[in-house]
């Protein structure tokens, strides 16, 4: 799959949920839409602008279950899921139950959804054997080392900058197949509900989106969560330090980032030519304030750099 746009994004679920729906609603796609299983045989693309960002939407095939074993288009449907920068979990609202069973198969098949990767380093080295530092005593030492072992690791120092909860998470960290992705869940055809019914839901489960792109309901919402869990922020250059900033074409970036990797982005060499950074937007003590190459991003920061 060709990845476009500024991250891509994947509509994952069972036959026949809306998938293919959702699509043509949100982007310039033309999905096929049929209320028979596998009306998507192939992987769809589609664009979807919001906010100024140019998200790629995949409508893959349906998910069964057994994916992670192969059944079905899974191991193709997978590979697409961990090159994407966001699951979207889709199911209808008669099968809403099937949610758990898709999150099973993608655990199952190594990839974690809305969980960060645990904070350890690994450094392999010649010889010493395995040395484990962990200042938070998060489980018991001679296990973690003899699982380090069984995963194929001799020699090695392994530090732990956060408390890890559970075996698991460790047998994560030592595997290299494994893959963090943020989640959005949807439930669609609420409009075949009653509505008292759907309300229910919506107060125990706030973080299912519920929708019906037919009629239009929850689309705007949908995309609002798209953007969240994509955690993108947009910032404005100016050409001049008194001039208007650039809002037609933001410069996308993630939250983590700082302003050096704005110069990074904007251009390789740029970094040696200029020495100072000013900053407008709601993070700025005042507007035109002088930061440091540092200074995290922050959405609609406008930027002047100069010498």
């Amino acid at each position: 799959i060709k990845h476009s746009g500024d991250a891509s994004i994947v509509l994952v679920g069972l036959p026949s949920v809306g998938k293919s729906t959702l699509l043509n609603a949100v982007t310039n796609a033309e999905s096929k839409v049929g209320n028979y299983d596998f009306t998507t045989l192939g992987v769809v693309p589609g664009m979807m602008v919001y906010k100024g960002i140019r998200i790629q939407i995949l409508d893959l095939p349906g998910i069964i279950e057994g994916a992670a074993g192969g059944k079905g288009f899974g191991k193709k449907v997978l590979s697409v899921i961990r090159a994407s920068n966001l699951v979207v979990l889709m199911t209808d609202i008669q099968r809403k139950d099937w949610l758990a069973k898709i999150k099973l198969e993608l655990e199952k098949a190594g990839i974690r959804l809305n969980k960060k990767a645990p904070q350890v380093h690994i450094h392999r080295t010649t010889k010493g054997s395995i040395q484990l530092i962990d200042p938070f005593n998060s489980l018991d030492k001679e296990m973690m080392i003899e699982v380090a072992r069984e995963m194929g690791l001799n020699n090695a120092i392994i530090q732990l900058s956060e408390k890890i909860e559970t075996i698991d998470q460790f047998i994560d960290v030592l595997s290299k197949n494994r893959t963090y992705l943020p989640l959005v869940e949807v439930v669609t055809k609420v409009d075949m509900e009653k509505k008292s019914k759907i309300e229910n839901l919506k107060s125990k489960e706030k973080e299912i989106i519920f929708m019906s792109a037919n009629k239009n309901i929850g689309i705007d919402e949908f995309k609002e969560k798209v953007w969240q869990g994509l955690g993108l922020i947009r910032v404005y250059l100016k050409r001049e330090r008194n001039g208007d900033a650039d809002k037609n074409e933001p410069l996308i970036m993630r939250k983590e980032q700082n302003l050096e990797a704005v110069l990074k982005k904007i251009s390789g060499e740029m970094r040696d030519d200029v020495g100072r950074a000013y900053i407008w937007g709601k993070n700025a003590r005042f507007p035109g304030q002088e930061v440091s190459f540092s200074f995290p991003v922050f959405d609609e920061m406008e930027v002047w750099f100069g010498r």
